[in-house]
């Protein structure tokens, strides 16, 4: 079902958590709406003509049928310990944070269900704007596609993305995660610390899984995860990928996929293609990120 497709949508906000912070919005789509839109009508005919349980089964099989989410030479410091590893990450992306002034960038959205030889698809441009002293704003430049997705998923994006700039509840620290590290590996060509996260609490907008974090910046540079709680009955499993890239000294989200596997059949992409940032000029971050 299309409905599914806003499952395990990103988020990434306010200016340290442009950064550092993965944010899971399970919930910033009434998934009932889309459900109510996609098979309201076939649903009505099917209990006029049986009504009965197997008939309303029957009208949720078929109408999902029918209906349409630089190489660096720092290498791994093997003496440091995870604790330190994450104290790191955090005092940096706070100095990034506090030195990021202004970004723009040009963003596109996509999301598209396959299921049962059926396809619902859609697509956004956005241009997207960050000051430190307003936060972000959002305008689109185009859209195409679902109507139903470009309204129920796509744009409550950028709505919930606008609306929870002041959250703190699902930072990636120590606060809200564990933090285990299971090795080193490389990320575009650049070192990074391999840790597995874990939640500290059953928060709907953290996830467990794993993140890279570069040996040079201290900054997070891939994630693959999955919700800590799955957002609905309707979902059987979701996988997202994250992957930030470098822009001057700053760190900022690059792309995105988020791929659910429907429970009735069929599977929804959502993906986020960030663009390329302009980003004001600031003085250089102090040695060591402080």
């Amino acid at each position: 079902m299309a409905a599914i497709a806003f499952i395990g949508a990103i988020r990434a906000e306010g200016p340290s958590k442009t950064l550092a912070v993965f944010e899971l919005w399970f919930y910033g789509v009434d998934i009932r709406d889309i459900i109510k839109v996609l098979f309201l009508p076939k649903m009505k005919f099917l209990f006029k003509t049986q009504g009965s349980l197997p008939g309303l089964l029957w009208a949720l099989a078929s109408a999902t049928a029918i209906a349409q989410a630089p190489i660096s030479t720092a290498a791994a410091d093997p003496t440091l310990t995870v604790a330190q590893i994450v104290t790191e990450m955090e005092g940096h992306n706070q100095a990034r944070a506090t030195a990021l002034k202004h970004f723009h960038s040009v963003r596109h959205y996509s999301v598209e269900y396959r299921g049962f030889s059926a396809k619902v698809a859609a697509q956004m441009e956005v241009e997207a704007d960050y000051d430190s002293a307003s936060g972000k704003t959002f305008h689109i430049v185009s859209q195409s596609g679902s109507k139903l997705l470009i309204d129920k998923v796509l744009k409550r994006l950028l709505d919930s993305e606008t609306d929870a700039q002041t959250q703190h509840s699902s930072d990636l620290n120590s606060a809200n995660y564990t933090f285990r590290l299971v090795g080193t590996e490389n990320v575009a060509g650049r070192p990074a610390y391999v840790l597995e996260v874990e939640p500290l609490t059953d928060n709907k907008y953290l996830y467990r899984g794993k993140i890279w974090v570069d040996t040079a910046d201290f900054a997070v540079a891939r994630i693959e995860a999955a919700p800590a709680k799955n957002p609905s009955f309707w979902i059987s499993s979701t996988a997202i990928h994250h992957r930030y890239s470098k822009t001057g000294e700053f760190w900022l989200p690059a792309q995105n996929e988020s791929d659910t596997d429907v429970r009735v059949g069929g599977k929804a992409v959502l993906t986020i293609d960030y663009g390329t940032y302009e980003v004001a000029p600031t003085a250089a971050l102090a040695a060591g990120g402080r």
